[in-house]
């Protein structure tokens, strides 16, 4: 075949009409094309609360209609949790029923990660109450309680709806919970305040049926801190402070990012969003979205995928014309991040006063533990606590002669605001505990890692001089962001030496976003082949950080020598 022939070829392949509808409400209609569309275009998500409240919360988990379990129940934050004992081999092997316990985890959605002691304490004397002392701080800003009973949902929806907190649209096909800024309102460097713009979009939007059917899960973040501190590049709609040299301050708009298997980040529409605009510009995207967003396959439904076939010129384009009310500056983009946006550690806050950025233990914590650390706040003159996309804690506040105090008690409580470079860099996904989806467990094998890397590596903290992220992920969806990770990990069954399959890793490496200080964003490599056994986090992290010690050059952060180095250096 000559290479005129086989271009031809190629071009018609590439060229080739879909043969099948995408599912575009606008383009091919309403009729739903899966299951998970048909049951929402049968009663929406939101319907099912009062059923929760006067049917299943009286007849126990076994009069839970099927479709309400496995798909409504979302809509309220509420996922039934993996049933003990189930190993990770059968994970792929069992029907969702098979999995799954009688209990459930329950999500507390907290927009912008905003709370007073009084609500901190709410959620505290729920986990103890209600879920076994579970609790989970994500890097959604979000709480997870575990061990739920239906029984009881509608006393906790009454707890915490009576201290401003809720549920409602925690998990679904809807908008997700708004990631803000943890230190909006009170950093001495920030560009501006977008507490009120995160305000207006949740009072507006969250549990407005008419954006309670979208195609998949839509993820919002919204900062006016330069150092760019919620992970904006991997939502599907993100609003980035910025100065324009005519307008002022106000954002840079940024649609289209999410992880998963297919991971992309988001891009810039080169448009300029004045603080006033904030809200209608997120609902023209999320209706977009609605009536745009892919349908047919769900695997295929985030808005990543729309984006990837129109480009920022189209997407714009529809954007102004059929969801604004007029068109949008141009606008500059955001400049390079400055510092690192987990915030943790002391610092002085533009009143005089001080916020404590402090790290869990990859997240996890108890009810006890987040009333005692409210009754804390309190003790040392704070009101105000904040949680991070980082699955850290800040208390706000603080008066100087109460610092040391409070750092103090944080460490009692296991909390430390500072942590080892090892601690402070690492997240962890729910895993195999409690999670349907996971394969390997998590929590277990991040917080190992931990002791050992302190112990065996604690004393070169001053030449590594930053934290390697690590993030371990308990399947391949990536809830713990494994590609923007210094070392992802990604949990899966593997082959060991002897030839038995054993729960293990793949490993990404060298990602990264601008609010961990990185100048660009980017997506980690693979090395082909490149495995690790869930119990050997440490071994493999410490070969390679001393490696990277070795022959980077001066100074190349982990990502650029990551990326650069050969895979032999790599193993």
């Amino acid at each position: 075949m000559t290479l005129e022939a086989t271009t031809r070829g190629a071009r018609t392949r590439t060229a080739r009409v879909p043969t099948k509808p995408h599912g575009q409400w606008l383009v091919d209609g309403t009729e739903p094309l899966n299951a998970n569309e048909e049951f929402k275009l049968a009663d929406g998500g939101l319907n099912v609360r009062e059923r929760i409240e006067t049917v299943y919360a009286a007849g126990g988990f076994a009069s839970i209609d099927p479709t309400d379990l496995h798909g409504r129940f979302r809509w309220w934050g509420l996922y039934t949790q993996r049933k003990p004992g189930i190993d990770g081999g059968r994970t792929a092997q069992l029907e969702p029923h098979e999995l799954e316990d009688e209990y459930f985890m329950l999500r507390v959605r907290i927009d912008g990660g905003q709370l007073t002691t009084q609500q901190l304490r709410v959620i505290g004397d729920v986990s103890r109450e209600f879920a076994r002392d579970t609790a989970d701080i994500t890097d959604r800003q979000n709480v997870q309680l575990h061990w739920v009973r239906v029984e009881d949902v509608p006393e906790i929806w009454r707890r915490l709806e009576d201290v401003g907190l809720s549920t409602t649209e925690a998990c679904g096909d809807v908008p997700r919970v708004i990631l803000g800024s943890p230190v909006a309102g009170i950093a001495a460097d920030e560009l501006i305040d977008p507490t009120p713009q995160i305000a207006e979009i949740a009072e507006r939007f969250i549990g407005d049926e008419t954006l309670a059917n979208l195609p998949r899960k839509y993820k919002t973040a919204i900062t006016g801190h330069p150092s760019q501190d919620v992970v904006h590049e991997i939502n599907d709609c993100a609003f980035v402070a910025v100065e324009h040299p005519e307008l002022g301050v106000g954002y840079d708009l940024w649609v289209g990012g999410a992880l998963s298997t297919v991971p992309r980040l988001g891009e810039r529409l080169g448009s300029f969003v004045t603080p006033d605009r904030v809200a209608e510009v997120w609902h023209g995207v999320t209706r977009l979205f609605r009536d745009y967003g892919y349908r047919r396959l769900r695997n295929k439904a985030r808005l990543k995928f729309l984006l990837a076939d129109w480009g920022v010129e189209r997407f714009r384009q529809v954007l102004e014309t059929e969801y604004l009310d007029a068109p949008l500056p141009d606008g500059p983009a955001a400049p390079k991040p400055a510092g690192q946006g987990d915030h943790v550690g002391v610092h002085r806050q533009k009143d005089g006063l001080f916020y404590v950025g402090a790290a869990p233990l990859v997240g996890r914590v108890s009810g006890t533990t987040l009333s005692a650390l409210a009754d804390l706040a309190e003790a040392n003159g704070s009101q105000r606590v904040r949680t991070t996309p980082h699955q850290k804690l800040l208390v706000l506040d603080v008066p100087e002669d109460r610092v040391e105090s409070l750092v103090t008690g944080l460490d009692r409580l296991g909390l430390s605001a500072r942590p080892s470079l090892f601690r402070r860099g690492t997240i962890a996904c729910t895993g195999i505990e409690f999670c349907k989806l996971a394969i390997v467990e998590t929590k277990v094998n991040a917080a190992n890692a931990i002791a050992q890397l302190e112990e065996r590596l604690g004393a070169l903290e001053p030449e590594i001089g930053r934290p390697i992220t690590l993030h371990v992920n308990g399947c391949p969806n990536s809830c713990a962001r494994i590609q923007v990770a210094d070392i992802g990990l990604k949990g899966q069954l593997i082959t060991n030496a002897e030839g038995r399959q054993v729960p293990g890793y793949q490993v990404h490496l060298g990602g990264g976003l601008a609010s961990q200080d990185r100048a660009e964003a980017g997506l980690g490599r693979t090395v082909r082949g490149l495995k690790v056994e869930a119990d050997g986090i440490a071994d493999y992290a410490e070969r390679i950080i001393r490696r990277y010690l070795a022959d980077r050059a001066e100074g190349e952060t982990f990502a650029q020598w990551a990326h650069r180095a050969d895979e032999e250096a790599l193993q």
